[in-house]
């Protein structure tokens, strides 16, 4: 633009010049003034063009910005799409709508979380304040006050769990883990974990069918795969009727180690299926009280953070099987 100016000016002073008179006074005034028009049409244009292309669209990035700092995380900023063509300032304005819209889910996540745990922490603390009140009534048995008693015990273990689960879920969830691996029996862990489970299915007389292949090594975390282990077991054993039966099963197959452990309990729909990794969600409210549905959420992180697999089939009144398929392959320090 300033080389057309440049030379539009040039092109006039010439046209008007007379070489036999030399009359250079004459054309010198006109010609500044065609430089000095052409130079305001050209700051005007060019003004205009940058208000419109680049001031317009940083001051609507900096205005939804101020309103994410506010916690506004719905505000979206229109594609500017000049001229019908995208440039840097579109794909800013792109990239900022995806953290946007990123940061909202979070909140809501952080929400929901928030919601989730003051209701969890909520329950237990009532049943304990309701039960120590009765305690505290003269009319109260001996007999009664030893019924509440354990209930207030097994209410504050349930509360301890939750949040020990709560925070080894955040440590999991907002840390990079730098997995400690080392080479162990896993074969061995199967059992040693299902042993901690051995008064529960002495109770309800639970039949246990162990199919366990000797001596399975993988490199892995060992704490962390014992809590998958105890989780689903858990999960087994708590859907699992009296007089039911919990199976057991480890192989390896190519280079993979698959553990599946199954149940003949109540099972669950597909829609309590796809939702079954979720945070406090229960399916079957009918055993709500025995968990806090943050077990398979613990089981799913770890899962997701050995870079492993897990599925499930379940049948509704027929019971639940979980297969999860470590692979041998895989780095001996993996990094979230």
């Amino acid at each position: 633009m300033i080389a057309f100016v440049i030379t539009c000016s040039i092109l006039l002073f010439l046209n008007g010049f007379d070489l036999e008179k030399y009359n250079f006074r004459k054309n010198a005034a006109p010609t500044f003034f065609n430089i000095l028009f052409l130079s305001l049409i050209f700051t005007l244009i060019h003004g205009a063009y940058y208000r419109f292309v680049v001031e317009k669209p940083v001051q609507q990035i900096l205005n939804a910005t101020k309103k994410i700092i506010n916690g506004d995380f719905n505000v979206r900023i229109e594609p500017m799409d000049t001229f019908g063509k995208r440039n840097e300032l579109d794909i800013i304005i792109d990239n900022f709508n995806e953290m946007a819209e990123e940061l909202g889910s979070i909140e809501t996540l952080r929400t929901d979380f928030i919601s989730n745990v003051s209701h969890e922490l909520k329950t237990p603390l009532s049943i304990i304040q309701n039960y120590s009140a009765l305690m505290q009534d003269e009319r109260t048995t001996d007999l009664e006050r030893k019924e509440y008693s354990k209930s207030i015990y097994e209410t504050s273990q349930n509360l301890s769990n939750l949040i020990t689960n709560i925070l080894k879920l955040n440590k999991l969830e907002n840390q990079k883990i730098f997995l400690e691996t080392s080479e162990y029996n896993l074969s061995e862990q199967l059992i040693e974990c299902l042993l901690c489970f051995e008064s529960i299915w002495e109770e309800k007389n639970i039949n246990i069918d162990v199919d366990i292949e000797e001596d399975l090594i993988l490199n892995a975390d060992k704490e962390l795969t014992s809590i998958i282990w105890n989780n689903l077991y858990s999960n087994a054993f708590k859907f699992t009727e009296d007089s039911g039966e919990v199976s057991i099963n480890a192989k390896s197959e190519n280079n993979f180690i698959i553990v599946s452990i199954s149940d003949n309990g109540c099972g669950m729909s597909k829609d309590t299926g796809k939702h079954i990794f979720e945070k406090f969600y229960q399916g079957d409210t009918s055993h709500a009280t025995n968990g806090n549905g943050l077990g398979l959420a613990l089981v799913k992180r770890i899962i997701d953070i050995m870079n492993a697999d897990i599925y499930i089939e379940s049948t509704l009144g027929k019971g639940t099987t979980f297969t999860v398929k470590l692979d041998l392959n895989k780095n001996k320090i993996y990094n979230i």
